[in-house]
């Protein structure tokens, strides 16, 4: 592990905001932050550290740095769930146990990202360990086997979905249909089926109502249930080459966007409560990442690993591909205010959300090797990993009262 030397380089930002979970605090992808609007050439990197393999993102609470590698150590592969300092990359505490790295034409270890509640951390991995740690310490407050326990069928590339929290229950994309755990004691409250599930993350949809205000794309659709009982609303049908149903559905107002190497469709729920398409395209297709919302456009990269992909801006009114940018891969991106942050073949990119073009802020590189995970940004700093678990702490460092 490497840090910057004692001068330390502060961040100047008109806000700051923890990202405690995957998509950050509104599961949207956003930051409420600002982004300087004037950056040096080569943004600083304050510390680097190695995590083990795996693609699942990071979370920050604090100065409390989250996420999650696959090693071998004493022969057996394993799982570690890291808490880092922000500060300096310095390990907290760190919590392994038994998991196949699994690497199926890829390099395998975990996908999904830990979540941070109210001082515990809730961790699912690629094999379906369910498990509670304590923020502060790493202790162990339960743990499931839930493939053991209830014999869910594991999709292809096994489990992805990282955990979502609806008050006193976890919901995870395991089975079907989704399973909800108790939060505080780890029991199942539900389980509607134990069918092959999708790889996404559980979203809350508002206006769904009370019956139908969590989605979950599974992998042979797209589900709205009742978070409480686990009964499914409606189901939109969206099959996928190898039922790879991955990236979260992204929320527009009452619409919810569905992409995958399909392609994409906005639905939005009728009178009877199911929904219809309002527009339906093969343009844009997602792989692994969503997209991000902002001003009424959608931002993301589209294609998947087996060809180039491309930066593209939606109009998702109409669906309309407004612009589309080549020489990307199969990165992620965020935004905060009218900057997006794309990582991507072990670049940092920001450009301006606008849709009349293309417009770069900064590009630099970080890492090297695959780069698959959406960044992280918290507290004035972006967060970046590769497949091989290096992961890299930037400063988003600009002058003073000059941030948008």
């Amino acid at each position: 592990m490497t840090r910057l030397p004692l001068v330390l380089l502060l961040p100047f930002l008109t806000s700051a905001a923890d990202w405690p979970n995957w998509r950050g605090p509104e599961h949207d992808g956003l930051s409420p932050e600002a982004i300087p609007a004037e950056l040096p050439a080569a943004l600083p990197v304050r510390w680097t550290a190695q995590v083990g393999i795996g693609f699942g993102g990071v979370s920050v609470v604090g100065e409390r740095v989250l996420v999650s590698g696959n090693r071998t150590l004493s022969g057996a592969e394993t799982d570690t769930v890291w808490c880092l300092s922000a500060e300096t990359g310095e390990v907290l505490w760190r919590h392994s146990f038994p998991c196949a790295l699994d690497p199926l034409y890829y390099e395998g270890g975990p996908g999904a990202t830990p979540t941070a509640h109210e001082g515990s951390v809730y961790v699912l991995s690629k094999k379906g360990h369910a498990l509670r740690l304590d923020l502060h310490d790493g202790r162990v407050v339960w743990s499931r086997d839930l493939v053991a326990e209830h014999g869910v069928a594991l999709p292809e590339w096994s489990f992805a979905s990282s955990p979502f929290i609806d008050g006193e229950r976890v919901l995870l994309n395991v089975g079907r249909g989704g399973i909800a755990l108790d939060k505080e004691t780890g029991r199942t409250l539900w389980l509607p089926s134990t069918e092959t599930s999708g790889y996404a993350t559980v979203v809350p949809y508002e206006a769904g109502g009370p019956g139908a205000n969590r989605l979950l794309l599974s992998a042979k659709g797209l589900l709205a249930f009742d978070a409480a009982t686990g009964e499914a609303a409606w189901e939109l049908p969206w099959r996928s080459s190898r039922d790879v149903n991955a990236a979260d559905p992204l929320v527009i107002g009452k619409g919810i966007l569905v992409s995958s190497s399909t392609g994409s469709v906005l639905i939005e729920p009728g009178s009877g409560g199911e929904p219809a398409k309002v527009w339906e395209q093969r343009d844009m297709k997602w792989y692994f990442n969503p997209g991000v919302l902002v001003d009424g456009h959608v931002y993301s990269l589209h294609g998947t690993t087996h060809r180039p992909t491309e930066l593209m801006c939606l109009d998702a009114s109409t669906g309309r591909i407004v612009w589309s940018e080549p020489g990307f891969g199969s990165g992620g991106l965020v935004a905060a205010g009218n900057t997006v942050v794309v990582f991507d073949q072990g670049d940092l990119i920001l450009f301006e959300a606008d849709p009349a073009g293309y417009r770069p802020r900064h590009r630099q590189r970080i890492l090297e090797g695959k780069c698959w995970t959406a960044p992280t940004l918290a507290n004035g700093r972006v967060y970046v990993r590769n497949a091989a678990g290096d992961l890299a702490c930037v400063e988003m460092v600009g002058a003073p009262n000059e941030a948008q």
